[in-house]
């Protein structure tokens, strides 16, 4: 069974910066693009940025274009969500996914896992 596990949420004030993990438990993330994801209360789960197995980056949500960044460290079984500039409306639950090699639509991305909750308040 693909298990995925996020870390790194948390409480931050508006302007402040967080680095979410997505961690790999079992085996490789190498041939598998990985999707950001995020459901805040009340509204249906979107789509913030997908990294290709090769590296490509897809953004989803316009909103977060030039503050969220995407990587990956194949060698550490780990894909990062890099965000800055942090606005009280990012707060959501943030998951990760996956599917095969490309990043496509939040529908064909399997393996979810738990989330982490980023909380954006003063």
């Amino acid at each position: 069974q693909l298990q995925l596990v996020e870390s790194g949420g948390g409480l931050v004030q508006p302007g402040g910066s967080l680095r979410l993990s997505c961690a790999a438990s079992g085996f490789s993330l190498n041939n598998y693009a990985i999707g950001w994801f995020r459901q805040a209360p009340g509204k249906e789960r979107e789509g913030v940025s997908c990294i290709s197995s090769s590296g490509v980056v897809r953004n989803f949500a316009d909103s977060v274009k030039g503050r969220f960044r995407i990587s990956r460290d194949n060698a550490n079984n780990t894909v990062y969500l890099q965000m800055n500039s942090l606005k009280p409306e990012d707060t959501a639950v943030y998951y990760c996914a996956l599917r095969n090699y490309y990043c496509s639509a939040l529908g064909t991305f399997g393996s979810w896992g738990q989330g982490t909750q980023v909380t954006v308040s003063s």
